[in-house]
């Protein structure tokens, strides 16, 4: 077997991958934890053109889409397959998260890992799929990562209103705020499963042992204990700032209910005197 080229995409939140194969008349039920495979003929009616030797697509329910010896022109023709079923996948930045990775067969050395690529002594079948997992779960953290980072740039705003005495946040600002901190959180813990293992590797030592190489490689599970501590001090930087303003608001009834008390004590002296 000749050696394999990987080129991954982090286009969206969550691909449905049953709607998919139901398309492509793959009479199987998709469970979240396990990708879809597209290769032979289905793929080639996808493209609409003859594929390379070897060419494959991996879909996965959280979001990332990994190409194996794919031209740019067949990834392009199926980002717009994909346009058609998830419309907030843009087209035109569809590579903005992104890895491109390579398999290559050297049968005088043992397993080496890079950046780059993996070399391995001889081929086995477990290999394209356990690369597709963890490069297709580093993308999809990426993209995690930055939309985190946009969470963090929106409260520093509030932060900076804070130090200044000021804090005019609504419920319904605390609720959309709150609300992307657990929709973040629920996409890095449900989704991307980083603490699940594949099946093969139950089964199989090398393939348990090569997935924990490549996990450890991608440093998978350092990126995500660091994503769920910066999660769980934005859900305690939220209960803060819902705490404060609760207090404000007491605070601004308990002035009404005291200016409403001294109206009527004004009144009443005022029909006394009448």
């Amino acid at each position: 077997m000749k050696d394999l080229v990987f080129k991954t995409y982090a286009v969206t939140n969550e691909i449905d991958l049953n709607r998919i194969a139901e398309e492509c008349n793959i009479k199987k039920k998709y469970t979240w934890e396990e990708p879809l495979l597209l290769q032979g003929d289905i793929l080639k009616r996808i493209i609409a053109e003859e594929i390379t030797e070897n060419e494959k697509v991996l879909l996965f329910s959280f979001g990332s889409i990994v190409f194996i010896n794919s031209s740019t022109d067949h990834i392009e023709k199926f980002m717009l397959y994909m346009k058609n079923i998830k419309t907030d996948i843009e087209i035109e930045n569809y590579e903005r998260f992104h890895d491109d990775y390579a398999l290559h067969i050297d049968e005088s050395i043992e397993i080496e890992l890079t950046d780059d690529y993996v070399q391995i002594p001889e081929m086995e079948l477990f290999y394209p799929e356990l690369i597709s997992i963890v490069i297709a779960k580093s993308v999809a953290l990426e993209r995690i990562e930055m939309q985190l980072g946009r969470i963090l740039d929106d409260l520093e705003s509030k932060i900076d209103n804070l130090e200044k005495g000021k804090l005019n946040i609504g419920n319904k600002e605390l609720a959309r705020i709150t609300s992307r901190i657990v929709r973040h959180e629920y996409n890095t813990i449900a989704y991307i499963m980083i603490l699940d293992k594949p099946d093969i590797t139950w089964v199989n030592s090398e393939a348990a042992y090569f997935y924990e190489q490549m996990s450890e490689f991608f440093e998978l599970n350092d990126r995500y204990e660091i994503i769920k501590n910066k999660t769980e001090i934005l859900k305690n930087i939220i209960d803060g700032f819902s705490s404060i303003s609760h207090s404000i608001r007491g605070l601004f009834v308990e002035w009404v209910i005291v200016i409403l008390i001294v109206i009527e004590v004004i009144l009443m002296v005022f029909d006394l005197f009448a």
